[in-house]
């Protein structure tokens, strides 16, 4: 797992296939997303690098339940007691209730979910005890109000976390950038195409300065346009 400092209070954590975010607000950390199977404890050993106790991370906020964003929840939590927050459509995927539903792949999207695919863990994975179920519209106690946006359409469940007081917007898989030339895309591996692209430009309409994917690098200045760019396909 790599670890890049993007501003003074946020890091990107990243997996082989994925990413997720730590946001520290003073002694205390929020989790966005939490990668594949395996990782609850390198990102421990990245919290305690840092100088904290895992234990200073509060929250761990899933933007949907797609195995490279989830697989990790449950082990992490266990080791620092994190409260884990799922949208309610997602959460009994994310609890191993039910399988979730497959994407409903474009023809081109196969080959490249076949070669993720072949990166992750096999098998199941440790499922968290308790999720606390998200509707969207809640503002959580992090970065000076943390507005959870849903964002249907990459999964049912799909939300959005906006910083406004920071500029910040994070999007989950509704957004990514481009493995080829970095360029800002509208997510793959969807339930609902159109979907996605409407909150692609619901999004943008948020205003962040700053948009961080679950894939791909970061839109670092003036994201709002990349995001209405991506809402056009």
């Amino acid at each position: 797992m790599d670890v890049v400092a993007l501003l003074p209070r946020l890091l990107l954590l990243r997996f082989p296939v994925g990413q997720a975010y730590l946001w520290r607000d003073g002694d205390e950390w929020t989790l966005i997303d939490a990668g594949p199977a395996g990782s609850g404890a390198a990102i421990a050993e990245a919290v305690t690098a840092l100088g904290s106790d895992p234990r200073a991370v509060r929250r761990i906020v899933l933007t949907h339940f797609h195995e490279d964003h989830v697989g990790g929840a449950g082990e992490f939590a266990a080791l620092s007691g994190a409260e884990v927050l799922a949208h309610r459509l997602d959460a009994p995927f994310v609890r191993g209730e039910l399988p979730g539903p497959e994407p409903l792949f474009e023809d081109w999207e196969r080959p490249l979910h076949e070669q993720a695919a072949k990166l992750l863990p096999t098998g199941d994975f440790a499922r968290p005890g308790e999720v606390t179920e998200l509707a969207g519209g809640e503002v959580l106690d992090v970065g000076g109000g943390a507005h959870v946006v849903h964002v249907p359409g990459h999964t049912h469940g799909s939300t959005a976390l906006h910083l406004p007081e920071h500029g910040v917007l994070f999007t989950g898989d509704t957004v990514a950038a481009s493995p080829v030339d970095g360029s800002v895309i509208p997510g793959v591996f969807n339930l609902d195409r159109d979907g996605v692209l409407a909150a692609c430009g619901r999004l943008a309409e948020l205003g962040p300065d700053m948009a961080c994917f679950g894939h791909g690098d970061p839109v670092t200045a003036q994201a709002s346009r990349a995001l209405r760019k991506a809402a056009r396909g």
